[in-house]
């Protein structure tokens, strides 16, 4: 967005422009955060649970060999539905569903392929997704809002040549609108074909900025 026009308040009578200013950084992900569980329906509720609890607990041991520290995996959601058929308009049940999910950080992303394929031996039949990020974000968000201060300046200065007038270097105001997060990579849920290592290719993130800047005629 780029506007010129008259400057209310103090400065009335002064001209401004006004330009969106854009920055984008890449990145390379260090870390890893991978959603995986386990979705169990039986018609008695106390053989549900202990058969899901006998499912996630191989799977967190069985990830636990693979080096993840303990701490990072938690539960996210634990939940009990009952389920019914619905038969000549009639409501009948047919037992309840208890859902487990965990969400495992790896520090190591060339492992989450891994991490899933273990999962899904020992049981793991619901995979939410992985998602991919670095550790210090700000440090990127900086560089980004950085570059697009920058690039609002280019704008301003280019704007003000073309019409043959002179602005200030520095804007009066810099509002920053928007930074983005990371975008999560989905993987196919429910039961997958297991492999020697699901080929994941986390590739690059990218970090993006956005900012309005008014910039004072001389």
């Amino acid at each position: 967005m780029t506007s010129y026009g008259q400057e209310h308040g103090l400065d009335q009578g002064r001209s401004t422009i006004e330009v969106q200013g854009e920055g984008q950084v890449t990145a390379a992900p260090d870390q890893a955060v991978i959603t995986l569980g386990v979705a169990t329906e039986k018609e008695e509720l106390r053989t549900a649970q202990a058969d899901n609890a006998a499912a996630i607990a191989r799977i967190i041991q069985s990830i636990r060999q693979l080096n993840v520290p303990q701490e990072q995996i938690q539960t996210i959601e634990y939940r009990i539905d009952t389920h019914y058929d619905y038969i000549d308009g009639k409501q009948i049940f047919r037992g309840y569903q208890v859902t487990h999910m965990l969400q495992i950080t790896t520090n190591n992303v060339g492992q989450a392929g891994t991490i899933v394929d273990t999962a899904v031996e020992n049981g793991a039949n619901h995979i939410g997704g992985i998602r991919y990020s670095v550790a210090q974000p700000a440090y990127y968000e900086k560089q980004a809002l950085s570059l697009a201060v920058r690039n609002a300046m280019d704008k301003a200065l280019t704007i003000a040549h073309t019409m043959g007038i002179t602005i200030d270097v520095v804007p009066t105001r810099v509002q920053e609108l928007s930074q983005s997060g990371f975008t999560p990579m989905p993987l196919a849920s429910a039961a997958m074909k297991v492999s020697d290592a699901t080929p994941l290719q986390p590739g690059q993130l990218t970090i993006t900025a956005s900012v309005r800047a008014w910039f004072r005629q001389r």
